[in-house]
């Protein structure tokens, strides 16, 4: 597959790494060069550095690894770059005080829809930390990490199924894209719970079986 990367941060770092291994063909993107290429030789496998549009152009599935307050006008930019691919979006809105910025507006994943309007957006791997991502690959308790997924095409979610593989984890159909803002109000939650109060979020809901209560 090819992936386009737009972005040279740590999350750009530690998905793109997961996917040059499995064997994908990844363009790095970045506004400063340099970056760039420093970013694609740390990604090994193959990985080349290019500009933004450059990295948009060239993946079925481009990467968003963008912060929340740039990512729209980035995406708006390269919209044109951006038609027909699979867009994912792994930004969490969340700010001071673990306060969702989107809190009564469109999600974040919503805004990069309305900026490329041609682009099939994906909302996944914002729920856990870049250093998550870095394990090769995330299990804990042996269990591969479960990875929400939302979005409206359904090629697309495909598509991003299949990258949540190839980083080891689990993909969960988490429905459509109208659903991406919950998965950003749980980031914002777990994140609270996590460095705000020290608390284990994983132990807030009892396993499967019992979901719906203990049974008889």
């Amino acid at each position: 597959m090819r992936i386009g990367v737009l972005g040279t941060g740590n999350m750009a770092d530690a998905l793109a790494t997961h996917w040059a291994r499995a064997g994908h063909e990844v363009t790095v993107g970045g506004r400063d060069p340099h970056r760039a290429e420093r970013l694609a030789a740390r990604v090994g496998g193959g990985a080349r550095a290019a500009g933004l549009r450059e990295a948009a152009g060239s993946g079925e599935v481009v990467l968003a690894a963008l912060p929340f307050g740039a990512g729209a006008g980035v995406v708006r930019e390269l919209r044109t770059a951006l038609e027909g691919k699979a867009l994912v979006d792994c930004s969490n809105p969340v700010g001071p005080g673990f306060r969702l910025l989107t809190d009564g507006g469109p999600s974040a994943a919503r805004l990069l829809a309305d900026a490329a309007p041609g682009a099939h957006v994906v909302k996944a791997f914002n729920l856990c930390h870049e250093d998550v991502w870095r394990m090769a690959p995330p299990v804990f308790d042996g269990r591969p990490l479960a990875v929400p997924v939302c979005g409206d095409d359904a090629a697309a979610v495909g598509l991003v199924h299949a990258l949540v593989r190839d980083a080891g984890c689990t993909p969960v159909s988490g429905g459509g894209l109208d659903r991406a803002g919950l998965l950003e109000a749980t980031a914002a939650l777990f994140i609270g719970l996590w460095v705000g109060e020290g608390a284990d979020a994983q132990a807030i809901a009892p396993p499967l079986a019992y979901s719906t209560g203990p049974g008889q």
